[in-house]
């Protein structure tokens, strides 16, 4: 298929502009999701904003059926938001906390599978992608409620894989260790950037996992991490 619709949340962050960029560089019809972001950010005729609460039912539900009657069909879906708190023990972890880690991390996720699936089956070329975190399978202290609905995310990814195998969508998980970006440079100023991960690695894979070489490659957990 020569141009393929993709759904991208998260389309404007730290590593969802390099996925963006790199889909466009496809060819890809993409349309480019997150809470607030403009058109012009990704000058390209392929591109599409919109602006979208994804912890918001009604919202996530709105979105899915704009794409489907403006371009008859949805091929891809890249789940790339997501976002972080830590500092925290169990112990002391407040209910704001939890219930925003909840949100952005799973309930999100939740929301967009549940109402791009339909559409996904009807593609000859159904492909989910989420991005985790290297945390779900390593987990640290005081990043609990992170953690956890990271964790989570990889079991409804693989959920989602076993109950759709039927007629060929795949669904995988990708978990990147600390990638470099600008966020995570301001964030923690004194570590050592040459360590980390650059996202263009993380955006290749998740090119790569929606192409037809990976066909069978499903219900996958990857972690990738370092630029070794």
């Amino acid at each position: 298929m020569s141009e393929r619709i993709v759904f991208i949340t998260g389309a404007d962050g730290g590593l969802g502009t390099f996925v963006t960029e790199s889909f466009l560089k496809k060819g890809d019809q993409v349309i480019g999701a997150s809470l607030h972001i403009e058109s012009n950010e990704f000058p390209n005729p392929n591109f599409r904003a919109m602006s979208v609460d994804f912890t918001n039912r009604q919202q996530v539900g709105k979105a899915i059926e704009k794409v489907v009657v403006e371009f008859g069909r949805l091929d891809v879906l890249v789940h790339v938001l997501g976002g972080f708190a830590g500092g925290q023990s169990i112990a002391t972890t407040d209910d704001v906390t939890w219930k925003r880690m909840q949100d952005l991390n799973l309930t999100s996720a939740f929301y967009v599978l549940r109402e791009a699936i339909p559409h996904l089956r009807k593609s000859s070329n159904g492909r989910i992608v989420a991005i985790g975190s290297l945390t779900a399978r390593k987990p640290q202290a005081n990043l609990g409620a992170y953690v956890t609905f990271k964790a989570a995310l990889c079991t409804l990814v693989q959920t989602v894989a076993l109950e759709n195998a039927d007629v060929g969508l795949t669904a995988n998980v990708i978990l990147p260790g600390t990638m470099d970006t600008p966020a995570n440079r301001k964030a923690m100023p004194q570590a050592d950037f040459s360590s980390w991960l650059d996202p263009k690695r993380v955006a290749e894979l998740i090119v790569w996992l929606t192409d037809d070489n990976a066909r069978q490659i499903t219900g996958t957990v990857i972690p990738i991490e370092g630029n070794g």
